[in-house]
């Protein structure tokens, strides 16, 4: 029997089974890109206008840390700057997690060892699963082609950034083929998947914001933006994207060949012949289950934070001679708090990243109901309540240690090069924390998901875009205050400690603490997967 038998066959399951989750990744991936382009052809169509866009943010490190930098002054070059990184982030992250789902996860639940006993081959979950992730990559990268042409742009331009898009989602669905391999479990292996996508996000940051411009060279997603869509395309890029998904795939498939079923490549640690005394309640089973990923994403947060820190130091030698940014704070406080602003929005971008980790942890509990472990640990002598809260005590408190690991890095860096320590850590710390109660909504929205509508707990991911683009994105696009205000980053994206308002952050804290109640209260009164 051929190892890619019944190939077909599972990518017909998987497409039934995801069309929603597909869907929905598609229609944002692909709409992004395009309504961008349309509001700056709308907001920004003159020369001059356009400029004064490009001296406001082009010469900002934290900017380009964030978003790259930018190549041209055209629409279609500030659509691929103001996308380009935040899409190609989301990319690798829809790539890795379906490419995980249907198969290490399929493995660790014991469906794909039944399919495995029928005509199904050996490499069939890898090879369908891939195929599928691929090929929305491919529709994504054609819709957005169609989409800047119809809207205009350069023809040339439009097909290097659908194509980017396209070679980019080769790449990462071919680590998370690799991750499924070398892990045993679903939850290792997302874990390695993020760390591979944090890596490549933080190699180009530092690429894109300092003097090291070889390490932006060696991530894929900095391979995306130096593809230079719209401002004189450079195609040879695409075959660093090519080889390397080429040698991926193949290393998935190797690593498929050489490995039991269910069990990973690298090996699993084997565990005391009795569970220590921490184990023995929820919160330890949830601690245990977490520290990794809490670990891991701290190590991330810090790594970031010092590279801020660093930045802020010549932020006023970067931004002093330029007039369109010093009229722009003028509205915030001047230019002599140039500074300030700068760890503002930076707070903002650790805020986003926490968040990404409050989400993950509280959508822990619903991974754990479908894996059927949910019911184990509660048939015996636990209340549901304290299961649940055992998960969500570490996506509350976890995002409030990274901020507070960020904003000691952060402070620590700058105030040691300024030469006031004991002055600008207290500060930074502060504006670092404020960001505090925008994350605790998305996971109080996540728990009151997973309480009300468990089927939809992912959804969080799509608030977290939501707010993404709204505050990335909506500003510069000129949205009303009515619908930037939607996001509960937009009220603490503006704090300052010389004019800290306590009302939104009450309000904030109010109704993430009000959606974690509903989702207490809908938890306790629902069937539990069994």
């Amino acid at each position: 029997m051929s190892t890619l038998a019944g190939t077909s066959q599972l990518i017909g399951l998987i497409l039934k089974r995801d069309r929603g989750r597909l869907i929905a990744w598609i229609l944002v991936l692909a709409g992004f890109p395009i309504i961008t382009a349309n509001a700056l052809l709308e907001l920004y169509g003159a020369p001059s206008a356009r400029a004064g866009l490009i001296a406001t943010f082009g010469s900002s490190p934290a900017y380009s840390a964030l978003l790259g930098p930018i190549y041209d002054s055209s629409i279609g070059a500030l659509t691929a700057w103001r996308i380009g990184v935040i899409g190609g982030v989301l990319i690798g992250l829809m790539a890795i997690l379906i490419v995980i789902r249907h198969t290490r996860d399929e493995e660790e639940a014991g469906r794909q060892e039944l399919l495995g006993a029928t005509v199904v081959g050996r490499h069939a979950p890898l090879t369908a699963s891939m195929s599928v992730v691929v090929g929305a990559g491919f529709i994504i990268g054609t819709l957005v082609t169609v989409g800047l042409a119809g809207l205009g742009l350069e023809i040339s331009g439009a097909v290097a950034y659908g194509v980017g898009v396209a070679s980019l989602t080769t790449v990462f669905a071919s680590f998370g083929g690799i991750a499924a391999q070398l892990t045993s479990g679903g939850g290792a292996a997302r874990g390695l998947g993020m760390g591979i996508l944090g890596v490549a996000f933080l190699l180009r940051a530092v690429g894109d914001a300092t003097e090291a411009e070889v390490l932006g060279w060696i991530s894929p997603i900095g391979w995306f933006t130096r593809l230079r869509p719209f401002a004189g395309e450079r195609w040879w890029v695409l075959g660093l994207s090519i080889s390397l998904a080429v040698v991926l795939a193949a290393s998935a498939y190797l690593l498929a060949s050489r490995r039991d079923l269910g069990a990973g490549v690298l090996p699993t640690r084997i565990g005391p012949a009795e569970a220590p005394e921490g184990l023995r309640n929820a919160t330890g089973l949830a601690w245990r289950l977490q520290r990794a990923a809490l670990l891991g994403w701290s190590l991330g947060v810090a790594v970031l934070a010092a590279i801020y820190g660093t930045v802020a130091n010549n932020v006023d030698e970067l931004f002093g001679g330029n007039p369109q940014l010093a009229d722009a704070l003028a509205q915030l406080g001047g230019a002599d708090q140039l500074t300030d602003t700068f760890f503002s929005f930076t707070a903002g971008v650790l805020a986003l990243f926490t968040a990404a980790y409050s989400i993950r942890t509280a959508h822990r509990l619903r991974a754990e109901e479908e894996a059927l472990r949910a019911e184990a640990v509660l048939t015996a002598s636990i209340a549901r309540w304290r299961w649940m809260g055992s998960h969500l005590l570490f996506a509350f408190i976890g995002p409030a240690l990274m901020l507070l690991i960020g904003g000691l890095v952060m402070g620590a860096t700058y105030g040691s090069a300024v030469g006031d320590l004991g002055g600008e850590l207290p500060r930074v710390i502060a504006v670092t924390l404020a960001q505090l109660p925008a994350v605790w909504v998305l996971t109080g929205a996540t728990a009151a998901l997973f309480g009300m509508l468990p089927r939809f707990t992912g959804f969080a991911w799509g608030l977290l875009v939501a707010f993404l683009f709204l505050g990335q994105v909506g500003q510069i696009l000129r949205f009303p205050h009515w619908l930037l205000n939607l996001s509960p980053f937009t009220h603490t994206a503006a704090i300052r400690l010389e004019n800290v308002q306590l009302l939104p952050i009450a309000v904030l804290f109010a109704l993430s603490a009000f959606l974690a109640v509903i989702g207490f209260t809908s938890f306790r009164h629902r069937d539990v997967i069994a």
